[in-house]
């Protein structure tokens, strides 16, 4: 029963309760967002686990007036569900709908994007020095991060900065997995309670300002006495936290799961200035027994049966395997012949499926946290040393290691064999979330060969190329979601660096594509056939180096052109193949680029998202027949097009 819930329109309504209501609060929550989550699958565990947090700042400070910041965005169901979209729940993650992540365009509440991990330090920070500098000093602002996104660069950056600044900023560290402090039992407790009493904090500002006032003390000096008040502490309680180093005030940890003690603390600690942690334990899953038995599989466990916990996978048989998993099958089949190889994920191993090599060869696997510009430059060191290195990054998240790319991978040509992993529209993630750039991207990086598989067999042996036929960084992009066949073991082989394929012989119209969206190519390329236009079939494989004889060929045959990339369209292959018929002199060519147009496109399912950027079979094949230079009707080639089958 959601009683109490259904009448939580904004947090004002939530401030209205009582303790005992808040509770039952907490446990309508939990039973909400089980009852949606099990038929319409999101991200599951971490928002249980942050059930109570959420209420209690909620409870204690005035949002949206108040800044509240979430780190990523997997943790905020509860956020949205108080906020005003409860009865729109239902929609999230859904074309049109609510966002997985926090979005200021969906909500006020919503005060910062999330969906990459690590940023909600320097986001809050600069909200905090911005208060400030507007002199809003009865503005509150609140990061909320959690422990594994605590291993980002972008985090210890904030920290470093965030005592440098004039700011009042309160970081919430939920930790619900690595352990940054162990309790040490009784004086623990009576510490924490102690220094997030307000009479504590009031006698210990009172004898600050009495110390100011007579020019006893200055800022400079006020930070070595902070410290020295943190090196009696860790003396006292046997024990070191790195925010003490950073001249952050430090509390907890705490239960945060006992809302009392965390409606207490926030309230002690709300008015207290300079910038502050409160470090919060929690179990990642929280109410749901399966989930925090197993809370990797139960991150985002799509469908499932909310009573008996077991989860729904609706897999046929002889069904086509995830590109993910062939990656990870083939990377161990590969790693057993070269004890040279090794992999390197920040913090995807099940995602990326290098879980595989993990459980055989852990000496030899790597995952390095929420870190990718680190796991780039790791591989560089391990590549310098002589060993192959598959570096496996989702392609949004490649993103955020693109200096260590150019200045540790490419400049010194070693050989990182970089595996992209979700490229491509990604379905209902959404814009954070989208691998469409990368193309666009590292094309005008020297060094790089960039390529992407039509199909499993492709993988395979770009895998096998890059390990054997290859002495340069190697980008390999692939989508998610399923292959195009069931039987896709088969002996790999080197294929020559730089050239594509004629998958068709054709008259009328070449089309050009590059990985696994020309798959939708070729569909559409059939019916055209049917409707009476031939069309040539070529399949780059490589963005870089680019076939030009290929390019060629194909300009001296074909006056009408069209490019097929599940990519930006700026700066990708389109682009790539404009500018050798620029180049090269080659006029008179009509060229039709088909990508991802300049704009970041939301979420839906990644047939949905397709269809509205027009890289469906059907839209595909309208492309083809707005170019081909005939009158249908009256076709020189067999079969006859129905107004139907062009409009």
């Amino acid at each position: 029963m959601i009683e109490l819930l259904n009448h939580i329109n904004s947090p004002e309504d939530l401030k209205k309760l009582s303790a005992e209501q808040l509770l039952a609060v907490c446990g309508e929550l939990r039973e909400f967002i089980i009852d949606q989550l099990s038929h319409n699958p999101g991200h599951f565990a971490s928002s249980l686990g942050t059930v109570e947090l959420t209420v209690a700042l909620h409870y204690i400070y005035n949002t949206p007036y108040d800044r509240l910041v979430w780190d990523v965005g997997h943790q905020a169901y509860s956020h949205k569900i108080l906020t005003g979209r409860r009865d729109q729940f239902h929609t999230n993650r859904k074309l049109h709908g609510l966002s997985g992540f926090t979005n200021p365009c969906e909500s006020d509440y919503d005060t910062f994007i999330a969906g990459h991990a690590s940023t909600s330090i320097s986001a809050a920070l600069g909200m905090a020095v911005a208060t400030n500098l507007k002199h809003e000093d009865d503005r509150h602002v609140v990061a909320v991060i959690g422990d594994g996104s605590m291993t980002g660069g972008l985090a210890f950056e904030g920290l470093n900065n965030a005592c440098s600044q004039p700011n009042n900023l309160l970081i919430i560290l939920n930790d619900n997995n690595m352990s940054i402090d162990h309790s040490g039992g009784g004086l623990q407790d009576y510490l924490v309670k102690m220094t997030t009493s307000s009479r504590y904090n009031k006698v210990r500002n009172e004898i600050y300002q009495r110390f100011k006032r007579n020019n006893l003390i200055n800022e400079k000096e006020k930070n070595l006495v902070l410290r020295f008040n943190n090196s009696v502490k860790s003396l006292l309680t046997k024990q070191q936290n790195i925010f003490e180093g950073f001249n952050i005030r430090y509390f907890g940890p705490i239960d945060g799961h006992n809302l009392p003690a965390l409606v207490r603390v926030l309230r002690n600690i709300k008015e207290m200035k300079g910038p502050k942690l409160l470090h919060v334990k929690t179990v990642k899953g929280k109410g749901f027994e399966p989930a925090e038995k197993s809370a990797t599989i139960w991150h985002a466990p799509g469908l499932f049966d909310k009573d008996t916990g077991e989860r729904i996978v609706n897999r046929k048989e002889n069904q086509p395997q995830l590109y993910q998993d062939i990656f990870g099958h083939t990377l161990v089949e590969l790693a057993r012949q070269n004890e040279k190889i090794v992999g390197i994920t920040p913090a995807m191993p099940s995602g990326c499926s290098m879980s595989f090599m993990m459980k055989e060869m852990p000496d030899r696997t790597f995952d390095v946290g929420i870190a990718e510009a680190h796991a780039v430059t790791f591989s560089a060191g391990l590549a310098k040393e002589g060993f192959i290195p598959f570096c496996n990054i989702y392609s949004t998240f490649m993103q955020r290691a693109y200096d260590q790319v150019i200045h540790d991978v490419a400049l010194q040509k070693l050989k990182v064999i970089l595996c992209l992993d979700r490229a491509g529209l990604v379905g209902e993630d959404g814009a954070t979330h989208h691998g469409v750039f990368d193309m666009a991207y590292f094309r005008p990086i020297p060094n790089m060969i960039i390529a992407a598989p039509y199909n499993e067999h492709d993988l395979r042996n770009l895998m096998y190329t890059a390990v054997y036929a290859n002495e340069s960084p190697f980008v390999i992009r692939y989508p998610r979601g399923e292959g195009e066949m069931s039987n896709w073991r088969h002996k790999m082989e080197a294929i020559p660096i730089g050239k594509g394929r004629k998958l068709k012989e054709g008259n009328d119209i070449a089309l050009l594509s590059i990985g696994t969206i020309g798959n939708n190519a070729g569909k559409a390329i059939a019916k055209a056939e049917k409707a009476g236009v031939s069309v040539a079939h070529y399949d780059m494989l490589f963005l870089k180096p680019i076939d030009k004889e290929l390019l060629t060929e194909v300009a001296k045959k074909f006056k009408r052109v069209i490019t097929i990339e599940n990519g930006v369209i700026t700066g990708g292959l389109g682009s790539a193949v404009l500018e050798f018929f620029a180049d090269n002199g080659y006029e008179n060519i009509e060229l039709r680029r088909m990508g991802i147009p300049d704009e970041f496109i939301a979420h839906g399912t990644i047939q949905e998202l397709q269809s509205i950027v027009h890289l469906d079979e059907e839209s595909i094949f309208k492309t083809i027949v707005e170019m081909q230079p005939y009158d249908l009707s009256e076709s020189p080639y067999r079969g006859q097009i129905s107004n139907q089958s062009i409009n």
